[in-house]
């Protein structure tokens, strides 16, 4: 072992002994390594991922379309929940204090356990939804075109409201899925 491994004071006779002893551990050796590669290295997952510069120029709307269809399966296959802050839920999902308490003690769920875990789950992919299509043209009213304006016109009748409270709610999708990111498992 210390001349296969690089120790330099090893004696050059080697007895008959020390050669099958090498011999061997040399085979022993090989055969682990096809087994390693047939059973552990060939299941790996195998990713390939080639970036272009024009990948990142809008790195939201390219992933928008990779992350959606990850997210959706994700929830119809999902085996469990990961704990969900009351905050992150409508009020009706919460937990009140005293089921807060318990939960924490005993480690039982509550009847909305799961039920707050699908309604993060349907906001992230409502965001990520929202990403990939042009949400924002149902908001703008009738173009109107002016020359004496900078932009050469303006909208007409726009609902600056809808589309601040839109935006908004994909903002606390996009949020959630930052939080919960760890929390995407199956």
């Amino acid at each position: 072992m210390n001349k296969k491994y690089g120790y330099v004071h090893w004696p050059t006779s080697h007895t008959r002994f020390e050669r099958c002893l090498e011999w061997l551990d040399d085979r022993v050796q090989d055969f682990y390594n096809v087994f390693n590669w047939l059973w552990f290295d060939r299941r790996q997952q195998k990713v390939k991922v080639h970036i272009d510069r024009y990948d990142t120029w809008s790195m939201d709307h390219t992933l928008a379309p990779i992350i959606l269809p990850m997210l959706k399966q994700l929830k119809e296959t999902k085996h469990g929940a990961p704990n969900v802050d009351s905050s992150d839920v409508p009020e009706e999902l919460r937990m009140n204090d005293i089921n807060t308490k318990e939960y924490w003690t005993d480690g039982t769920t509550d009847e909305n356990f799961f039920k707050r875990w699908d309604w993060i789950m349907d906001e992230m992919i409502w965001a990520f939804e929202q990403k990939t299509i042009d949400w924002e043209e149902q908001y703008y009213g009738e173009w109107i075109e002016d020359e004496t304006d900078t932009f050469c016109g303006h909208f007409l009748n726009s609902d600056d409201e809808g589309r601040k409270a839109h935006q908004d709610r994909m903002s606390n999708g996009f949020r959630l899925f930052g939080k919960y990111f760890e929390n995407l498992w199956d």
